[in-house]
């Protein structure tokens, strides 16, 4: 999350394009490095897993292919609220908390899920006209950066529960249960008011 938060606010305070090609190429270097060396073996399965979720469907896979089975029987106007068979009936491990979406998914159908996305691509766009509008560097690095981790939190947990990225523990902001979580999303969301509020002080 870190490294890709940062590489977003490279790209926005404009880095010059051979810093970037050089940071790809050091990145494509260390992938192999990482995943032989760095990497654990339960890490290595989620990866194995994310390739081909069938290879082992009770165990490493069981996860994905729930969460795929319930995003897609939720059709397109959804079960209802709180009948969701994944759900309700302990199917969908942790469905609480990194499989929310496949929750509402499920009970909310494709036009559920269409209107929260809409939602977090507003809160988004909001985060990096912030940004773009914030009078001092400082300011506009910092709201590029908390709007990028909310951004690729999102991406990536949504990724995960439809099966176009590995399973990790990263939780959806503003829906997975956790104080924490909860808690770190509004102080970011008040850093950015502090930010956009800022301009017009001075």
């Amino acid at each position: 999350m870190l490294l890709i938060a940062a590489f977003s606010v490279f790209l926005f305070v404009k880095i010059r394009a051979q810093s970037l090609i050089i940071l790809a190429v050091v990145g494509m270097i260390a992938v192999p490095i990482v995943y032989n060396f760095a990497l654990k073996d339960y890490q290595k399965q989620r990866v194995a897993t994310f390739l081909d979720p069938a290879s082992d469907p009770k165990g490493s896979g069981y996860n994905s292919i729930q969460s795929k089975i319930a995003v897609g029987s939720g059709r397109f106007m959804g079960k209802g609220f709180k009948k969701g068979t994944q759900s309700q009936l302990n199917f969908l491990p942790e469905h609480h908390t990194d499989f929310i979406f496949s929750v509402f998914s499920e009970e909310h159908g494709f036009i559920g899920a269409f209107v929260l996305l809409l939602l977090y691509s507003l809160l988004f766009i909001s985060g990096f006209r912030i940004a773009a509008r914030a009078d001092d560097k400082f300011g506009v690095l910092l709201a590029m950066g908390i709007t990028s981790i909310m951004f690729w939190q999102t991406f990536i947990n949504m990724g995960m529960v439809l099966g176009i990225m590995p399973v990790v523990g990263i939780t959806l902001p503003f829906m997975s249960y956790g104080g924490t979580s909860l808690v770190i999303n509004l102080i970011m969301v008040g850093l950015l008011q502090s930010i956009a509020i800022r301009r017009y002080m001075f």
